[in-house]
């Protein structure tokens, strides 16, 4: 940690000489908020692979700020937890308590022998569905563990330690009989340690090369870097079978991937070779794609993936030679993979741009090609032998093609869905998998090229989840489920025997499962989870529509204070918000979220405030269009005021907000369009800006959904770039930051220099760095010591304000 950051710990800006310093302990918020924060939600829940078993999965807290202080390592853009070997992040995924439920019977029980401090991750069923395995991250490593859904119990497979920290840390193979783990190299010993007098100078040269790169955080930065990177990362692949019997596989080396064959005689394999690079992150490093028979020994070498540091710039750029690699899921061994064909560059015109190539076990035949695309490759989506949808994309232009094609032949059946991909309204959903010849996941078929599909639902009436029989051949669709008011119906489970599985939630009811039978439309309620928040039993919760100056239809959630009337006059109000780019009208206008979702509460969440009698307008609607060769960011300033003024003057029309009294905030680029406003405008008493990035100058080869670079655009960065604007900030301004944000772009040093130009220009700003924290805050005394941050400067700037 540098001086800098050490003497910025906690700023404040608060003392009588307008900007001191103080030292601060953490805080609490108001128990209303901390009440809310504490509460422990409803379990998350997975279903076998046959429907006939659930898990329930309850999840832990916030971690505490001793927890989160363990050391992590920042390499090759992963951060790592050197204590366990496990990748560290945001917490999500992390179980600590299971219970399993018979559907057939509706009988809930728990499993004996689980870890008694269990931190369940990596949670895979086998084929059968008869077991389970799991990760446990402990404090000094990550063990493999099995549960027999059967006999109801658990037990540790191996003494041995997973790998956790890059690849894929357990797998089944297709037998479901045994799992393939990266172990940590036995006998490894102690780290390297680091040589602290220096043998030479770091130096990277470009010798006339076109480099471009995005910024990038926690770097190879010399060859220390690079040892601890093999120490942590190298693995050695083991098979171990149901009583934990060890067969090695292959190692030592970094895996990248692996992944069986279908038919489960082969093994892909993609290790990282050297040389490694100080610019890029590990994704980016040359790598080696093999394929293996089951005892390990090496088949057929595919490709060496050279260093890719020197992409073409652009969203739409990829590497030159083969790359994607996967196993076609409905073949017993045939590998896929995608090649540009214009160079990987966008700008090169090309008639097609990528094509699709396989080839057949035992992989001594040349490839075939099987499809040439005009876009670039987006993935296949396997299904029989008649029948597979290949997808393509250009980000550019924001097109996207789905086209039905023999996996045979790669003869066109015909092209099945063509045009926006940001039309929410005509999506087709997400295609709806089932059992095939193998163990791997192919389309699920009702008859000849009928599948089916499931998605969000958007619609100007809210988004309203749904399940689509689909005959791929003659178009026709068949809405099998459609939610309706007033829930929010979304499909869980289906595979195609009557019975489909939904989550049901409303305004007041908190999401339970229900299973329906789509023949004679009965139901039965599964789970009967209560409400985590009952404080907020009450709360009024509207999906407003109101139109910008330019006709475009925006949406918010508006959430207000239980028993509030409109009588009682208007209310200070906290609006949160993200920018989202689009290249239509069209599709920015349309409507996003349901009127009818529960509400659910995370640490980015402004809905808090509502218990202390704010009105909060989440999730306000801030498109920035450009249509044609007018790019989104060339009117950014001028499209969130847009955005900004008619969402205010619509809720003050309404008479629920105090137009004088209105606060904006936001985290990442939420936090960027903050300062903006601020910074442009005069429609707020208040911002709270949280780990932002301000100055595009730091990020010069492009930043969000910017594809262009800094010298190609400098007006664009230039007036984007609040910092720039510094003297004009006046507005409150509170900005929060974790010390050790790992996002691309949002360096803690954009916001020590933002606060310290508003400062040197008398502007009122605060500057809270928290110590051990990501970009996403993870413990709990950050969060509410956040927490009561923002509301300090609510309640003394909005609220109050005088």
């Amino acid at each position: 940690m540098n001086k800098t950051l050490l003497s910025l710990l906690l700023m404040a800006g608060l003392s009588s000489q307008g900007y001191a310093q103080e030292s601060l302990t953490y805080q609490l918020p108001p128990k209303s908020i901390v009440d809310l924060v504490d509460a422990s939600g409803s379990p998350t829940v997975r279903f076998n692979k046959d429907g006939n078993l659930m898990l329930l999965l309850s999840a832990p807290g916030y971690a505490s700020i001793e927890q989160v202080a363990q050391p992590v390592i920042g390499l090759a853009g992963i951060r790592i937890n050197p204590a366990n070997n496990s990748t560290e992040g945001e917490v999500s995924g992390i179980y600590n308590d299971l219970t399993i439920k018979d559907l057939k019977t509706g009988k809930e029980s728990k499993v004996a022998g689980l870890p008694e401090k269990m931190r369940m991750t990596n949670i895979s069923w086998n084929a059968d569905g008869n077991y389970f395995a799991f990760s446990n991250n402990t404090l000094n490593g990550v063990e493999l563990w099995l549960v027999d859904v059967r006999n109801l119990k658990a037990n540790r497979l191996t003494n041995g330690l997973l790998n956790d920290a890059y690849g894929t840390t357990l797998q089944w193979h297709p037998d479901g009989k045994r799992i393939l783990a990266q172990f940590i190299l036995p006998g490894r010993g102690a780290k390297p340690l680091e040589n602290i007098v220096p043998t030479g100078p770091v130096v990277q040269q470009n010798l006339g090369v076109v480099t471009p790169s995005r910024t990038y955080q926690n770097l190879l930065q010399n060859t220390y870097d690079q040892s601890l990177m093999g120490y942590y990362l190298s693995s050695e692949l083991q098979e171990v079978d149901l009583n934990g019997k060890l067969t090695k596989i292959a190692g030592p080396a970094i895996y990248r991937k692996a992944a069986y064959s279908p038919d489960g005689s082969f093994l892909m394999v993609q290790t990282v070779e050297k040389p490694y690079s100080y610019l890029v992150p590990i994704s980016y490093f040359p790598f080696q794609t093999s394929i293996l028979d089951v005892t390990g020994k090496t088949v057929k070498e595919l490709y060496h993936a050279p260093l890719a540091e020197k992409l073409p710039t652009g969203f739409d750029a990829v590497a030159m030679g083969p790359r994607a690699y996967e196993w076609r899921s409905d073949a017993p061994a045939t590998v896929v993979w995608a090649e540009a064909q214009d160079k990987g560059d966008p700008s090169v015109k090309s008639e097609y741009r990528d094509a699709l190539f396989t080839l057949k076990a035992p992989f001594s035949g040349t490839p075939v090609k099987l499809f040439s695309m005009t876009s670039r490759y987006g993935g296949v989506e396997w299904g029989n032998q008649n029948y597979a949808v290949l997808k393509e994309q250009w980000r550019k232009s924001r097109t996207a093609k789905m086209t039905l094609i023999n996996p045979e032949t790669g003869k066109v059946v015909k092209v099945i869905k063509e045009g926006s991909s940001e039309d929410t309204y005509t999506d087709p959903g997400d295609f709806i998998y089932g059992k095939g010849p193998f163990s791997a996941k192919v389309l699920l078929f009702d008859k000849g090229g009928v599948v089916f599909t499931k998605g969000a639902g958007a619609s100007p009436q809210g988004d309203r989840p749904f399940l689509l029989k689909w005959d791929l051949i003659s178009n026709k669709q068949d809405t099998l489920f459609k939610s309706k008011a007033p829930y929010y119906e979304e499909p869980m489970f289906f595979n195609n025997t009557g019975k489909l599985y939904i989550s049901r939630e409303s305004t007041e009811a908190t999401p339970n499962i229900f299973a329906l039978n789509l023949k004679n439309k009965s139901e039965q309620a599964l789970t009967s989870f209560s409400d985590p928040y009952p404080s907020l039993k009450g709360v009024q919760k509207t999906l407003l529509s109101y139109p910008r100056k330019d006709g475009i239809k925006l949406s918010a959630t508006l959430y207000l204070p239980k028993d509030y009337k409109k009588e009682n006059g208007p209310l200070p109000v906290l609006i949160w918000a993200y920018p989202r780019e689009f290249k239509s009208l069209a599709a920015a206008g349309q409507v996003k979220g349901s009127p009818y979702r529960f509400t659910k509460l995370a640490f980015r969440s402004p809905v808090f405030w509502v218990t202390r009698g704010y009105a909060i307008l989440d999730q306000a609607d801030m498109p920035i269009v450009g249509e044609g060769k007018v790019e989104p960011n060339d009117t950014f300033l001028k499209q969130i005021e847009d955005n900004a003024t008619a969402l205010i003057n619509y809720v003050v029309d309404m008479g629920v907000a105090d137009r004088g009294r209105i606060a904006v905030g936001g985290h990442s680029y939420g936090a960027f369009m903050t300062a903006n406003l601020l910074a442009h405008t005069n429609l707020f008493a208040a911002g709270i800006a949280r780990s932002g990035a301000y100055n595009r100058t730091l990020t010069p080869f492009g930043f969000q959904a910017e594809a262009r670079t800094y010298w190609e655009a400098m007006d664009v960065y230039n007036k984007m770039s609040p910092f720039n604007y510094a003297d004009k900030i006046k507005t409150p301004l509170l900005m929060t930051h974790g010390i050790d944000d790992e996002n691309s772009g949002t360096f803690p040093i954009q916001s020590e220099r933002l606060y310290s130009a508003i400062k040197g220009h008398g502007g009122t700003v605060r500057l809270v760095l928290l110590p051990k924290e990501f970009h996403g805050y993870r413990s709990r005394e950050s969060i509410l010591h956040t927490f009561w941050e923002q509301d300090q400067w609510l309640e003394k700037y909005v609220k109050n304000k005088k």
